[in-house]
């Protein structure tokens, strides 16, 4: 009788981020695994130690995660989905304690940034820590009555704290997007009926050359709905865009976009075509 190893999906940070969360939300049956860095969970994925990475690409608050732009390209992995998890954020003690004994809490510098308003009505000082997840961990070994950690939900649960106090954050439409990454070959394109496509592309150092590789989607009538410049190397004669557009590259339309991209564009890679998440409906797009 032989017996098969869970399936695993990679991500950065602690046991109890926000990433953690994400893995445990869409993926359950798969054995969310902690790296301590980007680049260590794209080489688990690549090297297929894990089999999906869930990487948070863009916050609507703070922008994007540069680190991911940069990664992504040339790394052997395809975005094989996107996912929109709201941002909670949780005011937590260890459970012998009561809100009123709280005057520190402590947590990233992010999160203590989003929570500035409800601190202040609570008149808890903030105090910086280097990881949201890892405050709760913390929290969990000095067993400190006055202090608490601002971490998610399931920080919480992971290291036995009782919430205080919940949706701590100023901003409720808080959300970070989510990539699916895999190590498949090739692009392989869903079936859904709305679909993204990602890629990357640099531009020749010549006047206008971004709006000549970018006129071909705009004649064919496809819809940009992003657009950003990044600097590749550290070289900043050498500007790379990462684009996302709506529908598939075998479409027509897009297939004429993507040839006439390519005669004035260099370096073009497809990052991934995917199905659009659901929650884009909610947000008008």
């Amino acid at each position: 009788m032989t017996s098969t190893s869970p399936k695993k999906i990679a991500y950065q940070g602690e046991p109890g981020a926000f990433s953690h969360q994400a893995c445990k939300r869409w993926f359950p049956d798969h054995v969310p695994t902690p790296f301590p860095t980007f680049e260590a969970a794209f080489a688990a994925v690549n090297a297929g130690e894990c089999d999906l990475g869930m990487i948070p690409a863009e916050n609507a608050l703070a922008g994007r995660v540069a680190d991911v732009h940069q990664l992504l390209p040339h790394s052997g992995l395809k975005i094989i989905g996107e996912r929109f998890l709201p941002i909670e954020m949780m005011l937590m003690g260890v459970p012998e304690t009561e809100l009123a004994n709280i005057t520190v809490a402590f947590s990233h510098t992010m999160a203590l940034l989003q929570c500035r308003n409800s601190l202040l009505a609570l008149n808890i000082k903030p105090e910086m820590f280097h990881d949201t997840a890892g405050s709760a961990r913390a929290l969990s070994e000095t067993r400190e009555l006055n202090r608490a950690a601002i971490a998610p939900e399931i920080a919480a649960e992971l290291y036995g704290l009782k919430i205080l106090q919940r949706n701590m954050e100023d901003a409720h439409n808080n959300t970070t997007r989510f990539l699916v990454l895999t190590a498949q070959d090739q692009v392989v394109e869903p079936a859904a009926e709305k679909i993204l496509t990602s890629f990357v592309f640099g531009v020749r150092n010549i006047p206008a050359a971004l709006y000549k590789a970018l006129g071909g989607f705009a004649t064919n009538g496809i819809n940009m709905i992003r657009l950003e410049s990044y600097i590749r190397d550290g070289i900043f004669a050498s500007t790379f865009f990462y684009a996302e557009v709506e529908g598939r590259p075998s479409d027509r339309l897009l297939k004429l976009a993507f040839e006439e991209l390519a005669f004035f564009a260099e370096e073009v890679e497809i990052l991934g075509v995917y199905p659009m998440d659901p929650f884009r409906a909610t947000q008008g797009a």
